[in-house]
């Protein structure tokens, strides 16, 4: 397991700078003012002013910072150093508070202090982690008594199909559920930019959707809503092809490709 948690650091590693040139981040336009967040998680989440955020899973703290930039008193983590370092200098360049903290998840309790508000991750997020039911406890110790956990996805689902270059019909090509191993990829390009060569694997876990909201509620959060979307923030399979509003979408709108979860920790723990 070390192992493959190592491999996923580097691949992230090397994944950073590859990111933060990209048109797919469009680091200028967050620079200039830009918010790197996406509708639906603004208007679910709402006003968070004032409030104490944790985003999990920050990458370079583009999001973190787009939620500071709205007022909330932001802490972005992230296992690789690369994205933390480069999460940091953009914090100090556009005057952007926000704290940043280079940790795997599961360690966070180890390294870091204090409860907070919301506890935020989002967008391929999941995949990197092995162990839902740690995740969740890690979610849940971070929470204030009252205090909402939400995150926004991409569906379970789209893991199914067949989403290589020539993958233009919705073939399935994995199982749903998840195995005892990660799949592994051998990553030659990225999702920010598939001109790069990387030569580099990844590995990554499936979980279905029962196996997300099981591990919130073991770990005693009460879910207030669970979301399902025809929508994508990215093109995750070839046959998308992008709306006028920037989503991608599949024809006829029957499959759901995002989900969001919103879920609150009981006030008495």
């Amino acid at each position: 397991m070390e192992e493959y948690l190592r491999k996923n650091r580097d691949l992230w590693d090397a994944l950073t700078p590859i990111h933060a040139r990209s048109e797919f981040y469009d680091v200028e336009s967050f620079k200039s003012g830009k918010s790197s967040l996406m509708p639906i998680e603004r208007e679910e989440l709402g006003d968070v002013s004032g409030r104490s955020l944790l985003h999990l899973q920050c990458h370079f703290g583009l999001d973190t910072l787009s939620w500071a930039r709205l007022g909330a008193v932001a802490t972005g983590v992230d296992f690789s150093g690369e994205a933390i370092n480069l999460a940091r200098r953009l914090s100090a360049e556009t005057g952007i508070k926000a704290d940043f903290i280079c940790a795997d998840i599961y360690d966070l309790p180890d390294v870091l202090q204090g409860r907070f508000d919301i506890v935020f991750t989002s967008y391929g997020v999941l995949c990197w982690l092995p162990d839902l039911t740690r995740w969740a406890d890690v979610v849940s110790h971070f929470l204030r008594p009252g205090g909402a956990f939400y995150m926004v996805e991409f569906h379970p689902l789209l893991t199914v199909f067949d989403d290589s270059a020539n993958g233009v019909q919705l073939r399935p090509t994995h199982s749903y559920f998840p195995g005892p191993e990660p799949m592994e990829f051998e990553r030659t390009g990225s999702y920010a930019d598939s001109t790069v060569l990387l030569d580099r694997p990844s590995y990554e876990w499936t979980h279905s959707l029962g196996d997300v909201v099981s591990a919130l509620a073991t770990a005693g959060l009460r879910i207030d809503f669970l979301h399902e979307f025809p929508v994508c923030c990215s093109r995750a399979l070839p046959s998308m092809t992008q709306d006028d509003e920037g989503w991608w979408r599949l024809e006829g709108d029957n499959l759901p490709l995002t989900f969001s979860i919103k879920a609150t920790k009981d006030s008495t723990l």
